[in-house]
């Protein structure tokens, strides 16, 4: 699987379990870190760590674990690292407060509106 469709899985996946405002940006030409983020909002507590649970339980199923996992106990957020993928869920309010969609407006927004139920 590609770090492209990993990425777009991943949307896939955080959708089926109501995420909201999902984004998939590629940054793969400004950074080293990783070739795309995905990041995903959580209406609660329980609702990050249930979209990041089911994120990796699926994952798992195709031979996919994460490298590293952090902030699971934060209460505000979570990140998956895939490697290549670095899938961040946050609650509301710690997307806000860490702004990563501002961080890295120059990273290309990919387009998943295909992959996002209306």
């Amino acid at each position: 699987m590609t770090s492209l469709e990993l990425a777009k899985e991943a949307v896939k996946i955080l959708d089926g379990k109501k995420a909201l405002n999902l984004k998939a940006i590629g940054i793969k030409d400004i950074s080293v870190i990783a070739d795309y983020f995905v990041l995903a909002t959580g209406t609660s507590s329980t609702h990050v760590k249930s979209l990041s649970d089911e994120v990796e339980y699926k994952l798992k199923q195709v031979g996919l674990t994460p490298d590293h996992v952090d902030g699971y106990r934060s209460n505000s957020w979570v990140l998956l690292d895939y490697g290549n993928v670095m899938i961040h869920i946050f609650t509301a309010e710690a997307r806000e407060f860490y702004n990563l969609d501002r961080l890295w407006q120059d990273g290309e927004n990919i387009d998943i509106s295909d992959i996002i139920e209306a």
